[in-house]
């Protein structure tokens, strides 16, 4: 006779609850759907701040056992001690124009357009053709030699500082920068290019030997090779777009050729230096940002406003001496719609007024 026998029962341990498992903590955020590691400008995060904010590591907030990395003869990750400047918290810093790897591409990318569609129509135009001669030396020469200018900065300044910042945030607004640069400097070599095969009287490397010999543009050219030397990167910064793009920069780009190409009937160039005013408008409210932090810094504020008293007093010196180097330029278009005077009395302004926002006194050369 056989036995039946009845299904094999198993035993399971009981469940004990330790408070130990995923998710049994209560803590104030505990029940948010977001991140939280970082406080947002306004009520919700936004692309810019989820894809920028704390991607730069930094053992103040994340390293607990420091850097993970560092260099053969020098210090680890992003040291401070790479500028003077202080701050009690360099992660306060947003870009005001919250610039970020896609933005970069979108709006370089309209810019582009811009530049291409204007020069085609020009082309097909055949506007070049009804240019005096002395306003196509005038571009010949110094839209040619700002090309220096711009491409020196966009290599050997603002994509070096890139690098050297604290923070995410600070070096993707700076890496922007150089790309504003780079691409305006492409855009006036293409409108030389444009300009060569069009006119016969226009010759395309005549920039070359301007920018390296004409007396006119040598103090351009060593303050822009000076910059290049500054080992300190928030003062490269401070240096480049708060006093050379103010006095020399602005001053060519806006208060000359903005001001007399239409005058001179040239509807084109207007344009192509539109766009890199553009970038510097924008470039300067990232600048105007950060420097408004520093000099507002609680606990640093009055020792940054000294120390960016000390570099003025070595940049604005020779900017302003660069910048009264140019006069010569201001008479040879054939119509001269504004005087020199008149236009470094603009700039210069214009440098009060950005000196007075960041609460810093206005250098006596200014009054000179």
């Amino acid at each position: 006779m056989t036995a039946t026998i009845g299904p094999k029962e198993r035993s399971f341990p009981a469940i004990e609850f330790t408070d130990s498992e995923a998710g049994a903590l209560e803590f104030p955020s505990s029940k948010s759907r977001t991140y939280s590691y970082y406080t947002p400008a306004k009520r919700r995060a936004t692309m810019y701040e989820d894809v920028t904010v704390d991607v730069q590591p930094d053992p103040d907030r994340h390293l607990s056992q420091g850097w993970i990395y560092g260099f053969r003869d020098g210090p680890g990750g992003y040291p401070k001690e790479w500028t003077k400047a202080q701050s009690s918290n360099w992660h306060v810093f947003l870009d005001p124009n919250e610039e970020w790897d896609q933005t970069i591409f979108r709006n370089n990318s309209k810019v582009v357009h811009q530049v291409e569609l204007c020069l085609s129509n020009a082309k097909r135009a055949r506007v070049y053709d009804s240019w005096n001669s002395p306003w196509l030396k005038f571009i010949e020469r110094n839209l040619g030699a700002w090309m220096h200018a711009e491409n020196g900065l966009a290599l050997h300044v603002f994509t070096a500082i890139q690098r050297s910042g604290p923070t995410n945030m600070i070096n993707t607004a700076v890496a922007v920068n150089a790309a504003h640069k780079m691409r305006f400097a492409q855009d006036l070599a293409l409108f030389n290019l444009d300009l060569s095969e069009a006119t016969e009287t226009f010759d395309g490397g005549a920039h070359r030997a301007v920018w390296q010999e004409a007396p006119e543009w040598q103090p351009t050219r060593e303050v822009v090779e000076r910059l290049t030397a500054v080992p300190d990167w928030c003062e490269l910064l401070f240096a480049t777009n708060i006093v050379f793009e103010q006095l020399i920069g602005s001053l060519f780009r806006s208060e000359l050729v903005m001001q007399i190409a239409a005058r001179n009937g040239d509807y084109i160039t207007p344009t192509i230096v539109g766009t890199g005013e553009h970038d510097y408008d924008r470039d300067l409210s990232y600048t105007r940002n950060l420097f408004q932090l520093l000099t507002r810094d609680p606990e640093h504020g009055e020792s940054n406003k000294a120390l960016f008293g000390t570099w003025m007093e070595v940049w604005v010196p020779r900017c302003l001496a660069a910048a009264r180097a140019l006069q010569p330029i201001w008479s040879q278009p054939a119509d001269k719609a504004v005087t020199f005077a008149d236009s470094l009395d603009a700039a210069t302004e214009k440098f009060r007024s950005l000196l007075e926002s960041l609460g810093l006194d206005i250098p006596k050369e200014l009054d000179k």
